[in-house]
Formats: structure tokens, sequence, C-alpha cells
């Protein structure tokens, strides 16, 4: 059974349809992207998934017992404010210290328990999130653009930390990304969405679809293959992958 399935989604705000028809499937253990513009409806298709839009026309449905792990954009945090990444990560769930230096450890940063929030770099700070989110040990893991503000190196990290963690623990991972080179070495499945489905299926499919080549120009190529490099450049000379969190 599909862990979610998208059935006929419509959701409109006000007088603006943001999303019409829309289908996707999600099974156990894939990594799904969605790619689109900006006001394509890419997260409010992701709100729908976990509840927090009510849609028009469609509907959504979990597979039952579902448990979801959910890693924002942004999380703003009062730089003043003197919280450690145990406390924090303890603050909505009630879970032993080693729980939470499991998650740590699955998010790449396994040394950060004591450290204050406000000492984290982004790179950290992203971890600490992700860590929060396979806390509970979910069986999907969505992801709302979570590398915005990193650089490229810190955001090739944070998604191959996403390939092992899918790895290792079979969760599956629906995410949003704006950054295509990521997408198309990452995922097993991207869908194209501008509104509806533009097009779907395996990263070379997609990538070579004249939708998406409307939307996106034919220079993502270069950019997997500069991804590629870096992967493979990673791998061979054993680059520890938590400095390359920080």
């Amino acid at each position: 059974m599909p862990l979610v399935s998208v059935e006929g989604l419509s959701i409109r705000y006000g007088a603006n349809t943001v999303l019409l028809h829309v289908d996707m499937v999600i099974e156990p253990g894939e990594i799904v992207t969605i790619v689109g513009p900006n006001g394509s409806g890419k997260t409010s298709l992701l709100r729908a998934v976990i509840g927090a839009t009510k849609p028009v026309a469609g509907r959504v449905v979990q597979k039952p017992g579902l448990k979801i792990g959910y890693v924002p954009q942004k999380l703003h945090i009062d730089p003043t404010l003197p919280i450690t990444v145990e406390r924090f990560m303890r603050l909505t769930n009630q879970v032993s210290r080693q729980r939470c230096v499991d998650a740590l450890d699955s998010a790449g940063v396994p040394d950060l328990l004591k450290r204050q929030m406000s000492q984290l770099s982004g790179g950290q700070f992203q971890r600490v999130l992700l860590a929060r989110a396979l806390i509970n040990q979910p069986d999907i893991l969505l992801l709302d653009e979570a590398t915005q503000g990193l650089d490229q190196r810190g955001s090739a990290a944070f998604y191959q930390q996403i390939e092992t963690v899918r790895r290792e623990t079979g969760c599956a991972i629906l995410m949003i990304s704006h950054e295509l080179h990521v997408v198309m070495s990452a995922s097993d499945r991207v869908i194209c969405l501008n509104g509806h489905v533009c097009c779907e299926g395996s990263p070379a499919v997609v990538a070579s679809a004249p939708e998406y080549r409307a939307l996106f120009g034919t220079g993502t190529g270069g950019a997997l293959a500069l991804y590629q490099h870096h992967h493979d450049h990673h791998h061979d000379h054993g680059e520890n992958p938590k400095e390359a969190a920080e």
C-alpha cells in the first residue's frame, strides 16, 4: 500500500486556484522531489499532504498509522535564548537522551548534543532540524526547500545525508527543491509542478521533457555533471561529511 495517495487534488485561496487536479503517489522507501517555479503550488501540495491545507476538491489518503517527519524551510530562534540542541530536540518530544543522540547521528552531527542552538552554523542548524524530524522514526520525511540559504557545498552535503538516511532507515522522502542539479542526482522520481503536474518520472526522463525544459531551460545537465563530480570527489578523497555540514 502507498504511504500517501493524492487524488484529484485542487487547492484555492480566495479566487486564486494554486493546484488543479493533482495526482501523486509516494511508495515506501522512495525519494521523490517536487520542482517548479515560484507560485507553482509546491508548498501548498506539501501542506495538503500533512493535513495543514484543506483542498476544495480531491483528497489525500495516508496509510493508517503513518508517521511523518517534517523539516521546515527555515525556523527562527531568538539568538539570546539559551537553549541547547538536546533541549530543543526534546521540547515537543518526550524521548530519551539516547534517542536524541541516535537522531543526531543519523543526521550526521553526533557531537552537537550540548551545543547552544545560537552557536550553530547554517549547515549544522539544518542538520539539527533534520535530526528532530527523525527522532520519532518516521515512515516518510517531508522537506520544504530545507537547504535554502546554504551554499552549494553545504547543500550537496545535506542531500547526500538525506540519501544516507533513506539507505539506513528505509523511510521515504518527499522534498521540494529549487536546486535542480541536486534533485537530478538524489531523486528516484521527480514531479514537475506548475499548478498541475507538467511531467513526472525518473530524473533523466523529466530533464528531457519539453514541459520541464520550457520552465527551466536545458542547463541542468551541466550542473548535474558538476554535482556528480563533487559527489565522486567527496568519496574518493574521504572528505569528512561532518566538516561539510559546518
